[in-house]
């Protein structure tokens, strides 16, 4: 039976995408929260100031490896900066949210096929 485990180079990738989903999990419950506040009509006060600083270290690490899922990360924090109404900006940030979901879902999925060595298990 045969079985596949990454090479260095991919379990060092895909260490840096779960690392990545992690902070975007908690990126998601901040927007939640926004969207919980705005349907309250409360303002947001420093959400997105917080959201800022949460997403930032994550274009940090990412930009190495993952350029193009650093780029997204680096436009969800520009839609921070924006003015505009507060409703705008949360359905802005769900929708970069779940491109990035998206984006690092699909890079663990190449990571897997470019870096996966097949193993031969012991028969039972």
């Amino acid at each position: 039976m045969a079985s596949i485990k990454l090479d260095g180079a991919g379990a060092s990738k895909m260490k840096t995408l779960e690392e990545a989903l992690v902070t975007l999990q908690s990126i998601h419950g901040m927007v939640e929260r926004m969207a919980m506040e705005v349907n309250a009509k409360k303002p947001l006060g420093v959400m997105p100031m917080q959201l800022k600083r949460m997403a930032a270290p994550l274009v940090g690490s990412l930009k190495g490896q993952f350029g193009m899922i650093a780029d997204q990360v680096s436009t969800m924090i520009l839609v921070a900066g924006r003015g505009g109404g507060d409703l705008t900006k949360v359905r802005a940030y769900r929708e970069q949210v779940a491109a990035l979901r998206t984006a690092i879902d699909m890079a663990q999925r190449k990571v897997k096929k470019d870096h996966g060595v097949e193993i031969e298990l012991a028969p039972e």
